[in-house]
């Protein structure tokens, strides 16, 4: 039995921040029914200019859902929605500042309707502070909590880190506390209110930076662009040579470094002078560099990568978007699996990481818009085709 089977989610979110937290509550069981306006549904649905609505994007936030399309705007939208809510676990929402308070579908307005309800929002700058009416997305939040000043050379300007956990970063927290909010109603009866700032979620990812020399936020912390200590800890180039040909490495201990010279057949790097202490490696990290890259650009990178594991050297290829798909290692795992969408047909997608012992839940497809519309209404709130025609005459559903 999947681990939350019988869990319930109403899913007003778009994007990435909501539908990532709602994706996971998915892949581990629950049922979620996502509520999509009925002109063009989740915005994500268009990025990248497809017209059709089923963007690349979407679809990898919002697989193992059903998709239900209402207008909210009229009273009958809205009524449809009140009436699935008590059936329903969770609610969850990550629109623009007041937009579901003008649609009165705030934490106050739902509660009278259903009292166990938790209620769960992702705003950028949180509902309370200066910042509160202030639009975000990703990079915005991420630029806000910090991440970008700790990202590039040290000499060069801020740079935006290229993944978003921004987004995705709040959502998973987000998940974190309707899970723990679901055993708090377990044990109380009770529901309540979840707020999350995607400002301070991504804090949570600044800490370990901000241990090393912040001094408790009396300072600034530095930029070290890929330097994170003594030499060899760095990135090195490998052949052929193109932009993702490198490898990245971290000898941490004494062990490792023993461990890495004998792997490079080069032990007289052990006694050199130069190199046999961290501080010595630090003074002349020119010429180390220069020694172990030259031994790195003549081999591929997951040979290097191969030879530095096998050694119990910490140690990675730097992979790309191309390589995670075709790695043999996550092919081996399972991570890598195979969908037919449709408008794409069979495509490669990477699955949820967490695998446990006695919960399964198959990946599914990303649903069209307003797939599910018919069959979630007449399952709820027992609508015969004939009305369900009927709303759909009248544009309230899609």
């Amino acid at each position: 039995m999947p681990a939350l089977d019988g869990l319930r989610i109403l899913d007003m979110t778009q994007y990435e921040a909501g539908p990532s937290c709602t994706q996971i509550l998915a892949w581990l069981g629950a049922d979620v029914v996502k509520i999509e306006a009925t002109r063009y549904g989740d915005p994500g649905r268009v990025l990248q200019g497809d017209s059709a609505g089923y963007s690349p994007y979407f679809c990898n936030w919002n697989a193992n859902k059903r998709s239900v399309s209402l207008d909210l705007r009229k009273p009958e939208g809205r009524d449809l929605l009140l009436r699935l809510l008590p059936r329903f676990d969770v609610f969850v929402e990550n629109y623009g500042p007041g937009a579901v308070d003008r649609l009165e579908l705030g934490y106050e307005d739902l509660r009278p309707f259903h009292p166990r309800l938790i209620y769960a929002q992702v705003k950028g700058f949180g509902l309370s502070g200066p910042y509160a009416g202030y639009k975000s997305y990703d990079a915005v939040a991420q630029a806000a909590a910090g991440a970008f000043s700790v990202t590039g050379e040290p000499d060069g300007p801020p740079v935006r880190p290229g993944f978003t956990v921004g987004d995705s970063g709040t959502g998973t927290q987000l998940a974190t506390a309707i899970l723990a909010a679901i055993i708090q109603r377990d044990r109380t009866g009770e529901g309540q209110h979840i707020e999350l700032s995607m400002q301070e979620a991504i804090t949570y990812y600044m800490r370990t930076v901000m241990s090393f020399d912040s001094e408790w936020g009396t300072q600034a912390s530095a930029r070290t662009g890929n330097s994170m200590g003594a030499p060899p800890i760095g990135l090195y180039p490998c052949k052929p040579g193109g932009s993702n040909d490198w490898v990245f490495m971290m000898t941490v201990t004494g062990r490792h470094w023993d461990a890495f010279c004998l792997a490079l057949e080069r032990q007289d790097l052990v006694v050199d002078p130069r190199f046999e202490t961290d501080v010595a490696r630090v003074e002349n990290a020119e010429a180390l560099y220069e020694e172990i890259s030259n031994w790195t650009r003549e081999r591929g990178k997951y040979e290097v990568m191969a030879t530095l594991g096998a050694a119990g050297v910490p140690c990675s290829a730097t992979l790309d978007t191309k390589d995670l798909h075709e790695d043999p290692h996550l092919v081996a795992r399972g991570f890598v699996q195979k969908l037919d969408l449709p408008q794409h047909g069979p495509v490669r997608m990477l699955g949820f990481p967490t695998r446990m012992s006695a919960s399964e839940v198959p990946m599914q497809p990303a649903p069209l818009l307003g797939e599910h519309t018919d069959e979630v209404l007449a399952e709820e709130l027992a609508l015969s085709g004939a009305e369900v025609a009927a709303l759909r005459e009248a544009g309230v559903v899609r």
